[in-house]
């Protein structure tokens, strides 16, 4: 993960006299940092996203797993808040909050939204059994489809490349987790979860949304 922390300044130079700590400059504030990330990221900077992402993805996976209450499913939506968060980066106001907190709402209504989808499919599933006695659908795959604008995404999967588009596909329609992907795959974690960041990227350029 991307780390916030000022570098060390390491042996201070001849000349400094050894200078009191209090004259050091102070850290960076994350949240001008991430906000300067979501500006970058507006205008198409892909370096920016991804170190956006590296710095905030464990926090944003924290709320989005309390919120569903699953470990692979909460790898999913954190996922799409992210692929929101790149499509709509540009509509990120500073003067209505800080950065982080933009992208935690995202991430919180996009929660919100996969239990209230999975509460209604069950609902579903339990009234066609009790009128027909079997349930005769993927409701997690159904779930899945509908989230990530079905038609859209599988067109634009089109123009990823063979194996970011393996690694997404795996990520979202078939359900699995990062690191059964990176099994999966024969990769190492970390490098299945950049795939799957960068194939978002990519989605949201061949699905021509606009800045």
């Amino acid at each position: 993960m991307t780390s916030l922390r000022s570098v060390p300044s390491g042996d201070q130079p001849e000349g400094t006299g050894g200078e009191s700590p209090h004259h050091a400059a102070p850290p960076p504030d994350p949240n001008a940092v991430y906000g300067a990330l979501l500006r970058r990221s507006a205008l198409g900077d892909e370096a920016a996203f991804a170190e956006l992402y590296d710095a905030t993805s464990p926090r944003v996976y924290g709320l989005v797993l309390r919120v569903v209450r699953n470990p692979s499913q909460a790898e999913e939506v954190t996922q799409e808040a992210y692929l929101e968060v790149w499509r709509t980066a540009s509509r990120f106001d500073p003067d209505r909050g800080s950065a982080l907190s933009w992208l935690m709402t995202i991430a919180h209504r996009k929660s919100v939204d996969r239990v209230r989808s999975a509460e209604a499919s069950t609902r579903r599933d339990t009234s066609y059994h009790q009128q027909a006695g079997q349930v005769d659908h993927d409701a997690t795959a159904e779930a899945a489809y509908a989230s990530l604008e079905a038609e859209r995404v599988r067109t634009a999967l089109g123009a990823l490349t063979e194996v970011q588009h393996e690694a997404v596909r795996l990520a979202y329609f078939g359900g699995y987790t990062h690191t059964e992907v990176a099994a999966m795959l024969d990769l190492p974690v970390g490098t299945a979860k950049t795939r799957i960041r960068d194939g978002l990227i990519r989605l949201r350029d061949a699905m021509g949304v606009g800045q």
